[in-house]
This record gives C-alpha cells, structure tokens and sequence, in this order.
C-alpha cells in the first residue's frame, strides 16, 4: 500500500509500483447482503466521524430506500495500528470529507473520532465478522476472501460501483504516472465512470546507489520477471497487475536511477 508523505523521490532512494489493490468498507448488518448498501463519501466519512450512529439514520436510507434498514447501532472498526490502508483511506475521506480533512486528517495513523480497534486487516475483519451492526475498512483481498459484505461507493462521477479488478483498473488508467515524481500515485477518488474511489498501488523501495551492484541486478531481475510473468498470480491474490505502459517507464526509470558507486547503470 502507499507510503506516507508526498512521493517525491530522494536523492538516495527511488520507488516504483508493483500491482494495484483496494480498499473496502466492509459490513455486518443484519439482513444486508453483500453490495446492497450504497453509500457516498460524504455519508461514509460522517459515519467513521461518529456522526451517523445507526443504520436506518435518514442520511443512510435516503440512499438504499429499496432496503430495509434496522435500527441496529454502527460500531465503527478501524486499524489500531500504522498502516497503508489506513493511509488510502484516511486520504480518500479527506477528499470528499472537508470537516474530516481538518479533524481528522491524512496519515498512516489517526485519532479516530469513534470505535473499536483491530491488528492489522485479519483484526478489522474479525471484529466486523464478529460485531452485529459494524463497519470496518480491509484490503479487497480481505472482504474477498472471507466473503465479507462490502459497500457500493459513490465515485467522483457520481456512480455507484462495487469493488473488482475492473474498477480498480479503471481508477489507475487516468493516473498520470509519466508525470508523477517517483510514480507515486495514490488514486483515490480518481474520475472515470467505474472507477473505485479507493484504489492504490503497493511501491518497492532501493537504494539508487549501490553498493553491491549485483545483487542489485538480481533484485531488478526478479521484478522484470515478475511482471512480465505474474499477472496470474497479482489476480489470483485479488491484485489488478501494472498496464504495460507503466511498466516500460519503470524499466526506463531503473536504468536512469540505480547505479553502481561510479555512477554506471546498474541495469
């Protein structure tokens, strides 16, 4: 998941992305099945600021006025700990949220103005398995796996999509990456009809100057493989792989970057 700060490149180090995930509201709402709530950013940033406070609040059921919404409490689940996908999604409400943008802000770890706290994507996921009436933020793998019940989310078109590789896709095609300093796009409330608002990529960090030249070019082997080989394998663990397009640049950036202490390319 992204790293914190502005993505700017340092002298010593450079970053580039290697695949493309999610991130997801997940939920455990009696009677709700998976995709059948919809709920916009504002709504979704009002909920985690301890605003909303049940289920059939007006704000929620103008909505989904298709759905029987209980009266049943929210209990909030967020990471208790520093983390990536606290970062995407603190940057996502931080977007379409002004009053959560200057409350709560942007970072890897907030002070969350409600809930409960888990360890890590498997801790949010049980407690939202585990609570009645609770909603949690987990990496798409996650909701995927464990067959959780996840939102529809208004985008910055203003459609409703789901969660998928295709809208995940989607978000990262309009990225700027030739421009982007360090590839660093977050891609969270991208424009783009199907795009998810809650997308990110996962960055790879080295050394531009390196000591040991040649295990620097083993490392650089083994990603040129994997993306010229592990598309399969980014989709089968719920990752959307890299357009060619990036990964051209990226080849191009290694050349340029990482050199050995005399300065030669080391690929």
């Amino acid at each position: 998941m992204p790293l914190k700060g502005d993505g700017v490149e340092t002298d010593v180090l450079m970053k580039f992305p290697t695949v493309i995930g999610g991130v997801v509201p997940v939920m455990n709402v009696p009677g709700i099945v998976p995709g059948q709530i919809h709920l916009t950013g504002k709504v979704l940033a009002d909920i985690f600021m301890g605003k909303i406070l049940t289920w059939n609040d007006p704000a929620i059921v103008a909505l989904n006025k298709s759905a029987k919404l209980p009266s049943t409490p929210i209990t909030v689940v967020h990471r208790s700990d520093g983390s990536g996908t606290t970062f995407i999604f603190t940057n996502y409400l931080a977007k379409v949220s002004p009053e959560w943008k200057e409350k709560v802000g942007n970072d890897t770890s907030v002070a969350w103005p409600a809930g409960v706290g888990g360890k890590g994507n498997e801790g949010v996921a049980s407690f939202v398995q585990r609570i009645k009436g609770s909603i949690g933020y987990v990496e798409y793998a996650y909701a995927k796996q464990n067959k959780m019940s996840h939102t529809m989310l208004q985008n910055k078109e203003g459609n409703f999509v789901a969660p998928d590789d295709t809208s995940f896709q989607a978000a990262a095609a309009g990225a700027d990456w030739e421009h982007a300093p360090g590839f660093y796009e977050i891609l969270t409330d991208e424009p783009g009809k199907m795009s998810w608002p809650i997308t990110g990529a996962t960055f790879i960090l080295m050394h531009k100057s390196q000591e040991k030249p040649a295990n620097a070019k083993e490392v650089l082997k083994f990603f040129d493989w994997s993306y010229a080989n592990g598309d399969k394998m980014a989709s089968d663990l719920d990752y959307v792989p890299l357009p060619n397009s990036l990964i051209k640049l990226i080849a191009t950036s290694w050349k340029n970057n990482i050199k050995d202490t005399s300065g030669k390319a080391v690929w």
